[in-house]
């Protein structure tokens, strides 16, 4: 996965006083010089808490003996989370200013752990498994990278089986680097030839460790000079932009996450009158709505809410199916419409509203200016005074507040949202499978719908069901898992009953709060034949891109699924609007044609013909002149609300 730089790693290391140190160069305690951690990017740090600790310390028990936990992580000392590039979720462990293992999340396997060479260094004393012993000669070769061969191995830990992650030292434990087993530990002893050990780590470094225990309490204190530099800098924000927007009222958009509730406490900070505004879309987690409930009761705040109508969630599933990351139909339903009622109901003329984003996030966010209309909810300017903020800084300054965060971050998650969000790891649905009072629900439902459709098992299993077209490294990754290709992530009947009648359209438009774009998504009332709709794509597009395969039809930024669905993006709202309106129109044609002959008598070079009561097209005659869009009784006089929800539930 490609690494992405999105901001300066404000995260540095006092060595004299084991110390974490934002920003400044000198320390503020010892006035030492502080060193940049080796992170990697976007290196968005944030504290390990005693459930992260917990489980790097187990898994390192696990993998190489009882002890190897705590002498990798002492009591007492400061740990750091930085989460990494992967195909699901990678998590860097930093100890006394180094990085001591790595913890991955692998599909259909769960989390695995990687012991780094300072980790090794920690543990090799006491270690009781894992461990393989080399010969002096072959140090060389190890320190170059290349692998240990069998005749390397002077003796090796006899539990030890294919693909166990290993430390290999000298006789005397001097760690030489670590890799990964290719043989068992008894095969490593006997063989006399052989690939043994698949190196990893194999530079030299000088150990680095500390006796210096610090609590949080400590780390915030070295850093109050900055944290309160820069809580003024937003504090100053926040009267600069309510000055600008005088003629608005403000408020903060509380979700329950971290970044918003330092959006309100520093408003709070900055003395105005800013009610926290939360929309409670109905998915998210139980321990997160109680503490938004809470904080405003903690603060004697007045709580602005707003839930989207009933059942507005599993009420649309019978239309849409699961959302997906590239069919987000649900921000539409539980996030897009009621903000809008929210902001028009309580603010007819328009509100300014502070918003925790932060360009550490993503890119598209990093992109966004620091005061902003709002494009999905007219009327909204928003406003972020923690833009800049590293999420480190975010935590200090609600350490320094001593203000109580949400459950789940102390118990696993490093984001907040909707409990079922396709746009999760896999690694953050599977903590909140074993934690959440909701999820059944939603696993029973992808049970059955998985059973109903005749999806492949890989569908649920590795969470594909995040995707209408899943991407090729996630593909490649459950290929290497299992050994095989990844079957199509299309229903195995998507062939039955393609001719069973017209086909009802249900459309959900409007900006998407989680893509950053103009999206609409519709639903078809059941799968359609992709190769029949091919050739009539043509007046959408001058080369559509029909991938049977996959079960996809892609023209003009519109992508058909064999399944029954559609989406289109585009940056212009009436960009998207027209492509829906001729997928609609093309659909007709193509599933739902009364034969009134209007488009063919439109079409100037005959590529629109009629027989047998039907509009058919000679495909490669089309010129993608648009000509034919225009009135069309199939579209016009389509099925009736009830008749549609019919065709959807049978």
């Amino acid at each position: 996965m490609a690494m992405i730089k999105l901001g300066k790693n404000h995260l540095r290391w006092c060595f004299a006083c084991n110390l974490p140190i934002m920003e400044e160069k000198k320390c503020p305690v010892c006035g030492n010089a502080t060193e940049t951690t080796e992170l990697t990017p976007p290196a968005d740090s944030r504290p390990g808490f005693e459930f992260d600790i917990q489980r790097a310390r187990g898994m390192a028990d696990r993998c190489f003996g009882e002890g190897c936990g705590k002498a990798m992580i002492p009591n007492g000392h400061i740990v750091i989370m930085n989460k990494a590039p992967a195909i699901d979720r990678m998590e860097e462990v930093l100890c006394d200013g180094i990085v001591v293992a790595t913890e991955r999340f692998d599909l259909g396997k769960g989390w695995s752990f990687i012991i780094r060479t300072q980790g090794a260094m920690r543990i090799a004393k006491i270690m009781t498994k894992g461990w393989v012993i080399i010969n002096d000669d072959a140090t060389p070769f190890i320190r170059e990278n290349k692998n240990l061969m069998a005749p390397g191995v002077k003796d090796a830990d006899p539990g030890i089986q294919v693909n166990d992650e290993v430390i290999m030292m000298l006789a005397d434990r001097t760690v030489i680097g670590t890799g990964v087993a290719k043989m068992t530990g008894k095969e490593m002893k006997e063989e006399s030839r052989g690939f043994a050990v698949k190196t990893r780590w194999h530079k030299p470094e000088d150990p680095v460790v500390s006796d210096i225990a610090h609590t949080w309490e400590e780390v915030v204190e070295a850093n109050r000079k900055v944290i309160e530099k820069r809580r003024d800098e937003a504090v100053k924000f926040v009267h600069d932009t309510m000055e600008t927007y005088k003629e608005l009222p403000a408020v903060v958009s509380f979700s329950g996450g971290k970044d918003s509730l330092a959006t309100m406490l520093v408003t709070m900070d900055a003395g105005v009158d800013t009610p926290p505004m939360f929309l409670n879309t109905g998915l998210e987690l139980d321990e997160t709505v109680k503490y938004v409930y809470d904080f405003a009761e903690r603060h004697n705040l007045r709580l602005i809410e707003q839930q989207p109508p009933k059942d507005a969630f599993y009420g649309n599933l019978v239309y849409f199916g699961p959302p997906a990351k590239d069919y987000r139909w649900c921000c539409k339903t539980n996030k897009l419409g009621p903000t809008v009622a929210m902001i028009n109901n309580n603010f007819p003329n328009g509100v300014l509203s502070f918003i925790g984003q932060r360009k550490y996030e993503s890119e598209a966010r990093h992109d966004k200016p620091r005061v902003w209309k709002n494009p999905w909810t007219p009327g909204q300017v928003g406003a972020s005074p923690i833009q800049n903020w590293a999420a480190m800084h975010v935590w200090l300054y609600i350490f320094y507040k001593k203000e109580p965060y949400n459950f789940w971050y102390a118990h696993g998650l490093d984001r907040i949202g909707c409990f079922m969000c396709p746009a999760s790891d896999m690694a953050d649905l599977d903590t909140i499978k074993e934690a959440s009072q909701q999820y059944p629900r939603w696993d029973e439902y992808l049970e059955d719908y998985a059973a109903r459709r005749g999806m492949p098992e890989e569908w649920k299993k590795y969470g594909l069901w995040r995707w209408k077209t899943a991407p090729q490294a996630t593909k490649d990754e459950i290929k290497r898992i299992t050994g095989k290709e990844v079957p199509p992530m299309k229903p195995k009947d998507i062939e039955k009953g393609q001719d069973d009648g017209p086909v009802a359209v249900k459309v959900q438009d409007g900006y998407s709060p989680c893509t950053m774009g103009y999206s609409i998504e519709a639903a078809l009332s059941r799968p359609i034949d992709l190769k029949v709709l091919e050739p009539y794509s043509h007046a959408m597009s001058w080369v559509p891109m029909l991938n049977e395969q996959e079960g996809t039809l892609v023209a003009n930024f519109t992508t058909f699924y064999a399944e029954g669905s559609i989406i289109t993006k585009a940056y212009v709202e009436k960009d998207a609007e027209a492509n829906m309106d001729h997928a609609v129109q093309i659909i007709a044609r193509a599933f739902n044609c009364v034969g009134c002959g209007l488009c063919a008598a439109r079409c100037t070079e005959h590529a629109l013909y009629m027989e047998d009561g039907k509009v058919h097209i000679h495909g490669d005659q089309c010129v993608f002149c648009m000509q034919c869009y225009g009135p069309c009784p199939a579209v016009n006089f389509a099925p009736a609300a009830k008749e549609e929800q019919k065709e959807f539930e049978n």
